[in-house]
């Protein structure tokens, strides 16, 4: 039987997930890391193509709890403790518009911006030459803002995909390293 804070603990793929990873199976590489490994499910589609890949999560927990169990997992903000260069790095953003953040998983702070920045921060530099960054982001945040702050960064970004739900579209998002 699981304990009970392990069950509040884990996080399962959704929606957001899935878009992005039709997206990322095809891509193939030396290298990948994911960004908010989450359940592992990114994590885990990414060692079919790359030789070796990293997850990180902020939530030690979650990580413990993975529903996809994967190697080379590290806890920490972004890829604040990675000093390695990648290939693709990919991160389904907590991206909803919140005046808090109450949720990691999912709150961006105010315009969806505030969290998304420090990820942004924290891998940028980590991109080989010609390295690929690619996330999931939504209508209802002020995703525009998320690719001008890239271009700032030295980033070409473009919005690769799309996806009608309910009450938002996904925004899948691929910047590259001029």
């Amino acid at each position: 039987m699981q304990n009970k804070s392990a069950i509040l603990e884990e996080y399962s793929p959704s929606e957001d997930t899935f878009f992005l990873a039709d997206y990322i199976e095809k891509e193939m590489g030396e290298s990948a890391l994911d960004v908010g490994s989450g359940s592992g499910y990114l994590t885990k589609l990414l060692t079919r193509n790359f030789s070796f890949v990293l997850g990180t999560d902020i939530n030690f927990s979650v990580l413990k709890a993975q529903t996809y169990k994967t190697r080379n997992i590290i806890c920490c903000s972004g890829a604040d403790a990675i000093n390695h260069s990648f290939d693709l790095i990919v991160c389904n953003l907590p991206y909803l518009a919140t005046n808090e953040i109450l949720d990691i998983a999912t709150d961006g702070g105010p315009e969806g911006f505030e969290i998304p920045k420090k990820i942004f921060d924290s891998v940028y530099d980590k991109l080989k030459p010609n390295g690929k960054f690619v996330f999931v982001t939504s209508s209802l945040s002020n995703f525009q803002k998320l690719i001008d702050y890239s271009g700032n960064l030295g980033l070409q970004s473009r919005i690769i995909a799309r996806k009608k739900l309910f009450f938002e579209e996904l925004i899948l998002i691929e910047s590259i390293v001029n």
